[in-house]
């Protein structure tokens, strides 16, 4: 349409709509830009001089840990669940072989473990770790996930080695959906977690501190993010960004990352009534590991051995 044939009205209609056709030009840009950077960061961490996919190293976390000032972490461990990386998790603990039977994926951006029976018709615990490829001292660990439901179901997210007879382990969040007081039973008879657990353990076989964590909230009807913040002396807990347990102990050791889904303990026997398949998995949005940002040459030495 050509100028002189305008209108006053309508030329400062197209004025007014070319500044918001150039601002939301503008902002999809830098949405676009902040998405190729954070993906560029998580390509360049995840990539050691062999060109295997590996934990990302000392990459800044645009958010950082939830509930805190990002200045002060910096990101060491980054699981975004694009896909699953053989490179960086093992499919069964280290005292145990892998059951052949397929009860995870990664779907959607999310890891994804379910309960299953395998060939002999029995549920089966799966686990999920980074025993011998990844592991830190001391730090700030989090994961965002969707807990399974049903009788008998037992997911966790811990921190644990197995140094000669030992056995360090923090425990950021294990749930048992089918205990008593740990979950209700919903109106169609279904056990739902909405209480989850929390402890420490030095080593030796003893618990320096210990808790049931009441959420007021269906664990498996949405997502949640539990985290830790482990320092040389304490160990601080958290439920969406909020504290709920802190235990003063030491702990020096290295330790890993596992995910699981077992059965039994507190939650008692899965049976008939624990819905199995991927619309009752144990979902993980995330896994993330931080260090402080700055510490004492001391505790930077431990945080690298």
């Amino acid at each position: 349409m050509h100028e002189s044939i305008l209108s006053p009205t309508m030329r400062a209609f197209l004025f007014l709509f070319s500044i918001i056709l150039v601002a939301s030009c503008g902002d999809r840009a830098a949405a676009d830009a902040r998405k190729e950077s954070v993906a560029a960061s998580r390509e360049g961490g995840a990539k050691g001089a062999s060109g295997k996919s590996q934990s990302t190293r000392d990459v800044p976390h645009p958010g950082g840990p939830y509930g805190q000032r990002a200045d002060d972490w910096v990101l060491t461990f980054s699981e975004e669940f694009e896909r699953f990386n053989k490179d960086l998790w093992n499919d069964h603990i280290w005292y145990e072989k892998p059951n052949p039977t397929q009860n995870f994926a990664v779907e959607d951006g999310r890891l994804k473990i379910w309960p299953q029976r395998d060939a002999t018709g029995k549920f089966f615990n799966r686990t999920l770790d980074t025993d011998g490829k990844f592991s830190q001292t001391y730090g700030y660990f989090e994961m965002e996930a969707k807990l399974p439901r049903g009788k008998g179901t037992w997911p966790a997210f811990w921190l644990f080695n197995h140094p000669g007879d030992r056995r360090p382990e923090i425990d950021i969040m294990e749930a048992y959906a089918g205990g008593e007081g740990w979950g209700f039973v919903d109106k169609k008879g279904m056990h739902r977690p909405n209480v989850y657990g929390t402890t420490v353990w030095i080593g030796d076989g003893s618990s320096a501190g210990s808790k049931m964590n009441e959420t007021h909230k269906d664990l498996s009807e949405g997502f949640h993010k539990y985290a830790v913040k482990w320092e040389p002396d304490r160990q601080t807990f958290y439920f969406d960004g909020k504290e709920v347990m802190s235990v003063r102990t030491a702990m020096h050791d290295p330790l890993y990352i596992i995910l699981d889904l077992w059965f039994g303990s507190a939650s008692g026997e899965p049976d008939d009534s624990t819905p199995q398949g991927r619309s009752n998995a144990f979902e993980v949005n995330y896994v993330r590991a931080w260090r402080a940002r700055n510490v004492p040459s001391s505790e930077r030495i431990l945080q690298n051995r």
